[in-house]
């Protein structure tokens, strides 16, 4: 798929879509990165027919107060966001869509309407609609365009990927809270492997590789099934995902997006990017029987241990 076109699918969409009193966007450059930094608050764009299906990943910008939407790695959707005021920060880290709800109130903040609710962790950070002043507003959530926030809420399914960066162009993704907080035997000693798929039998499956840790963290509908040193050659220098886009006679299609990269780009598999990954024999054996079209792998250069530089603990927010 050429990019030139992109930027005209998503203008229309927002033209469609804007909010009343909406003004213009000029969006003749047709770079996605431009049309969504000219969003207003409030404002989204929305064009899933440029990507019909495939896997999805929403990435959330807490330095730009923007969400992304990308399916089969093309950006098909983009949103204003409000999320944690300062004492309620919005925590930043790889994420899965754990309970969603269109009809919602807050057990926490005085019955708060929290409606096309999609829960990221059991303590109270969610996506959902909400008001959106221009500006972190929120007790932790990340809020959206009522609009948007319904028509996500249309595509996503549990367990599906969500990272949280507040960095502006260059996004270290820490681990999310729940995995932080893993027992020793659920994230396993440096050499060892651990595998309890019976944690969670079904569901959309996520891979979190730390090259700073030299280990893997595998996650289905958001719980950890399984975990094993993996070795990542050459050097670690930003953030990447792979989604795989399906699976048909001539193997497997994946895709990887560059989240380190301002314009966000994307580029197709080749067999001999995967040789840069070393793992167990018996751990690739175990991650290929339950490998599905909607996987999603992140690699990251931060650490997943407590303790470290980007750990973010949990809390009352």
């Amino acid at each position: 798929m050429k990019r030139s076109w992109f930027g005209a699918a998503l203008a229309l969409a927002w033209i469609i879509n804007a909010p009343v009193g909406a003004q213009q966007v000029d969006l003749s450059s047709g770079s996605v990165v431009k049309i969504v930094a000219k969003l207003r608050p409030g404002e989204y764009v929305w064009a899933p027919e440029i990507a019909p299906k495939g896997p999805m990943l929403l990435i959330v910008n807490l330095h730009s107060q923007r969400a992304l939407l990308y399916r089969n790695g093309v950006p098909v959707g983009a949103s204003t966001v409000s999320t944690g005021r300062p004492g309620y920060q919005t925590p930043v880290g790889v994420f899965t869509i754990l309970q969603k709800h269109v009809v919602h109130y807050s057990s926490k903040y005085d019955s708060a309407p929290m409606p096309y609710m999609e829960r990221l962790t059991w303590y109270g950070i969610a996506l959902h609609a909400g008001h959106l002043p221009g500006y972190p507003a929120s007790h932790g959530c990340i809020r959206l365009p009522e609009g948007f926030a319904k028509l996500l809420y249309s595509l996503t399914s549990l367990g599906m990927t969500v990272v949280i960066s507040d960095e502006a162009t260059t996004p270290r993704v820490a681990p999310a809270p729940h995995i932080v907080s893993a027992t020793p035997t659920e994230f396993g000693s440096p050499a060892a492997m651990e595998w309890h798929p019976e944690k969670s039998p079904s569901g959309p499956v996520s891979v979190v590789v730390s090259a700073a840790d030299h280990r893997a963290v595998i996650l289905r509908s958001g719980v950890i099934i399984g975990s094993a040193p993996v070795t990542v050659q050459g050097p670690v220098t930003g953030t990447w995902a792979y989604m795989l886009r399906n699976i048909d006679a001539q193997g497997q299609h994946w895709t990887r997006l560059d989240l380190s990269s301002a314009s966000k780009t994307e580029s197709p598999v080749s067999r001999e990017e995967w040789q840069r990954f070393n793992a167990p024999a018996e751990f690739k054996r175990l991650v290929a029987g339950i490998i599905q079209p909607g996987m999603t792998i992140v690699v990251t250069p931060d650490s997943l241990r407590p303790g470290t530089r980007a750990t973010i603990l949990e809390s009352d927010n």
